[in-house]
């Protein structure tokens, strides 16, 4: 085959795990981070935005066939794609952050007690564990992630109504529960006389629900991602909400058989532990996902490798090439050319790759280093149909693809992660435009028409979501990353002071 042929009948992939779920088995990087997830070493995973997290969380769900044949039941508590299950919390929230705790523990139980029917596990304590939430009216008739948490969004608000907490609680004289409420299930732990009454508390409930597990001889994984989704319109509920969650965690995770796999972004991580969150030091089993340049080749490799037409054409053996590190390199190195921009003083082109995918504060995620390679190849097979042909050495891109591939990632990047998700800073960003890349504080103070101290938190925030790196200079200068100058249409060197 013709370069041309090869690339049409080629694809790297997709930029997200939720658009590629079928094909993503095919190549994805076992690394050891994902086998310490497998495994069940790891409770919390976290990574920047496009990382990998959504990745292995899928890759998690797709092995519940294999999870069950080491007894472990998998049980994701959010839906892998469409509507967010926590969109309704967004519009009416728990009134305060135990009565959140509240919601995930009901939520939680809820997930645990349906997916034990559902397998049809036998115990001693299953027909109270039905009954009780079935009297709460907490398991919902149509079964869906939204409902049974609506269902433990109503339950935990009618215990915690305003009229009741402003005043004394109204108790009803035969159940000994809040006015109101259809259930015997409360929060704390019941006083003696709501114990003769049958009122139990949401953690007898995950007890039992242990000891039912342990006696059956299983084990239960509740899955979380897409947190970021679920809550993106509103910061503050965010944080309230995933604080509660890591409390609940850290009350639950003394059950070893009921796990809760947290799948969450750093950035988000750091935004609700800025203001000191004591509980952070007791978790415990957590790992942060990097990549290493090493790791990205291997997964650039892997994705090529999937191509049968990029197989026949180096007549490759997929097996062989990912058996030695050395032949991967090579292998690359014959699909690219040696440099982008020539010269003994730049990049080779996979580092040139890099260097241009990456933001201010982490190394390059997958997410942009596939969604270049995409309009690498859509480029290249552009300049191909109009008969531009540069390729030399049986080689399939370009040096010009390359420079022309980056502003439609850069563009990207821009509009759909930090304007969509850091809207307030835009003006900011925006005034920018066709400046200097690098820019000193007064600079910086003249474009934004602020003083010294507000320009020094603008750029506080800047730097923190890895749009400006701070420069060991003096004066001080803040440089904008290659991966935002295209959209943009920065200038390289630095601006006048």
């Amino acid at each position: 085959m013709q370069p041309l042929e090869v690339l049409r009948q080629a694809t790297f992939g997709r930029r997200t795990a939720e658009e590629e779920a079928e094909q993503l088995r095919r190549y994805f990087v076992e690394t050891e981070q994902w086998s310490q997830v497998f495994k069940g070493e790891v409770d919390v995973v976290y990574g920047p935005k496009g990382s990998g997290k959504s990745a292995i969380y899928n890759l998690i769900i797709q092995s519940a066939d294999d999870l069950f044949d080491r007894n472990i039941l998998l049980v994701p508590g959010e839906n892998p794609q469409g509507a967010p299950a926590f969109r309704d919390i967004i519009d009416d929230p728990p009134y305060d952050e135990f009565h959140f705790i509240g919601v995930w523990k009901l939520y939680a139980l809820t997930l645990c007690v349906h997916a034990i029917r559902d397998y049809g596990i036998k115990g001693r304590h299953i027909d109270q564990l039905f009954t009780k939430l079935e009297e709460a009216d907490l398991i919902p008739a149509r079964w869906s992630l939204s409902r049974a948490l609506r269902y433990a969004m109503d339950y935990v608000r009618a215990l915690s109504k305003p009229e009741s907490i402003e005043t004394e609680l109204s108790l009803d004289p035969i159940s000994g529960m809040p006015s109101g409420v259809k259930g015997k299930i409360v929060l704390r732990e019941p006083t003696s006389s709501q114990a003769r009454k049958g009122i139990v508390s949401v953690d007898e409930l995950f007890e039992l629900t242990s000891e039912t597990l342990l006696e059956a001889g299983y084990s239960l994984w509740i899955v979380l991602d897409r947190l970021d989704v679920a809550f993106a319109s509103k910061p503050g509920l965010e944080a309230a909400a995933l604080r509660a969650l890591f409390k609940f965690y850290l009350d639950t995770k003394r059950h070893k058989n009921i796990s809760t796999k947290i799948f969450l972004r750093t950035d988000i991580w750091r935004e609700i532990t800025k203001d000191g969150f004591r509980e952070a030091s007791h978790i415990e089993r957590a790992l942060i996902i990097n990549w290493s340049a090493e790791d990205l080749t291997n997964l650039v490799v892997r994705r090529a490798l999937a191509n049968n037409s990029i197989c026949e054409y180096y007549k490759l053996n997929p097996s062989e090439v990912l058996e030695d590190f050395v032949t991967q390199e090579n292998f690359l190195n014959s699909m690219f050319p040696d440099q982008v921009e020539t010269g003994p003083n730049k990049p080779k082109t996979f580092g040139w790759i890099l260097g241009r995918t990456k933001d201010a504060i982490s190394s390059t995620a997958p997410r942009e280093l596939i969604h270049f390679l995409s309009e690498l190849r859509d480029v290249q097979i552009n300049r191909l149909e109009r008969g531009e042909r540069q390729l030399s050495g049986g080689r399939l891109f370009e040096q010009s693809s390359f420079k022309e591939a980056l502003p439609e990632v850069s563009k990207s990047r821009l509009e759909q992660t930090i304007f969509a998700e850091y809207p307030s800073l835009r003006p900011y960003i925006e005034a920018l435009k066709e400046q200097k890349a690098t820019q000193p504080l007064s600079n910086l103070k003249t474009l934004w028409n602020t003083d010294d101290a507000a320009t020094i938190i603008i750029v506080g925030q800047l730097e923190g979501i890895g749009f400006l790196e701070k420069l060991s200079s003096s004066p001080p200068a803040w440089r904008v990353p290659f991966l935002y100058r295209p959209a943009l249409s920065l200038v390289q060197g630095s601006a006048e002071i």
